[in-house]
């Protein structure tokens, strides 16, 4: 019981730190997760770490928080599972909630470009340092190499992340299916099996709804379970729901939101609870964080089982490994664009290359480093360097 309590507390202890200080959206979490279980802490090898990011891609919701709760599964059973979720989410919630209500006294956001300025590069370095040790793992051959560059290219083409990992893991099966049965007898097989699906999509006129807290509880359960996909997706979504069809929210208050989400640490649906905080208040902060999280908790739950045993069949460990180099590509396509408008000037160069060689010489932990970038960007801005 002692050791289990113990596990209960590690577990709070580790996502209560990354939900505070793990900027830079889903890529940078990732990294940063697996620096703490599989570098430091050896919970688990690259591989295990690897599948279980491979499985958040393939069901709906937060990648990122989806991944915290799979590993507090792995370490601490159904207790683990939901302490890891909530220590992740709880302080990005409370700090999203600190600045909506900043928003909706004053009106306007906090002025944080500067300390955010000083942060971007610690994070590219943060990404950067955790593609090639995952890299290092996850591509077992020349294929898996070429599929991974293939994604990064597409991606920073404009091909939809989803169609990414689509196609990714039609090709995984694929190659698998033709290493083992004949590239024949797989066409054949494709022909005989394929299907055609098709997408319909609804318009609705801006006509303003009377605010229910019901609704808009129903409204953020709703996103979280069908939502694949990046915070542009998310603001897709979001702006259907609460600006064009019920009217609740003017574009500008969704922008901001949007921002928030992003410039915060942990979660970007954090979103949710900037929003939940302008309809109605701590009340609606609380119930739109609990709806737009609600539904990962569920599907962690209902694939944790399951992800092991993927990974002991050869055509699902060939999609696992598909899906894997595929979001690696995705991460370093991420990474490529933020670097590209977080460094601008000798001094952000300079952070980002002294972040990366201490992340790879040293054992520093990536938060001291977060909070050095901000404080440098904090000065910078103060005597005009």
């Amino acid at each position: 019981m002692v050791g289990k309590w113990a596990h209960m507390w590690e577990l709070a202890r580790l996502f209560g730190v990354l939900g505070t200080i793990a900027f830079g959206g889903p890529a940078a979490h990732v990294a940063m997760m697996r620096t703490e279980v599989v570098t430091r802490r050896k919970w688990m090898t690259d591989q295990q770490f690897l599948d279980l990011v491979a499985a958040t891609h393939l069901i709906p919701g937060p990648n990122s928080t989806e991944l915290a709760i799979h590993i507090g599964h792995t370490r601490g059973g159904w207790p683990g599972l939901l302490v890891a979720g909530t220590a992740f989410i709880l302080p990005a919630a409370l700090i999203v909630m600190l600045v909506a209500w900043v928003y909706v006294t004053y009106g306007s956001l906090p002025d944080v470009r500067a300390v955010m300025a000083g942060i971007a590069p610690v994070v590219i370095a943060i990404v950067a340092h955790g593609l090639w040790g995952m890299g290092q793992s996850a591509v077992k051959s020349v294929w898996l190499a070429v599929l991974g560059l293939g994604s990064l290219v597409a991606v920073l083409a404009g091909v939809h992340e989803l169609a990414v990992l689509g196609g990714a893991t039609i090709l995984a099966v694929v190659v698998h299916l033709a290493s083992t049965r004949g590239v024949v007898a797989t066409l054949i097989g494709l022909l005989a099996g394929g299907s055609a699906t098709s997408l319909a999509a609804q318009a609705a006129a801006v006509v303003a709804t009377p605010f229910s807290i019901g609704t808009m509880f129903a409204m953020f359960v709703k996103t979280g379970a069908v939502l694949f996909g990046s915070g542009y997706v998310l603001l897709a979504f979001l702006r259907a729901d609460f600006v064009e069809r019920l009217g609740w929210l003017t574009e500008g208050q969704l922008l901001d939101a949007i921002a928030v989400g992003q410039i915060t640490p942990g979660p970007v649906f954090t979103t949710a609870t900037f929003i939940g905080y302008v309809l109605d208040g701590p009340r609606g902060a609380l119930l739109a964080t609990l709806g737009i999280f609600l539904p990962a908790f569920v599907f962690v739950a209902l694939t944790a089982p399951i992800v092991p045993k993927l990974r002991s069949s050869p055509l699902m460990g060939a999609v696992l490994d598909g899906v894997t180099v595929a979001s690696l590509g995705l991460m370093a396509a991420v990474t490529w664009q933020l670097g590209h408008a977080a460094l601008s000037g000798w001094l952000t160069v300079t952070i980002a290359l002294v972040s990366l060689v201490a992340l790879l010489r040293t054992r520093l932990h990536s938060g001291w480093l977060v909070l050095v970038g901000a404080a440098l960007g904090w000065i910078a801005l103060r005597t005009n360097f």
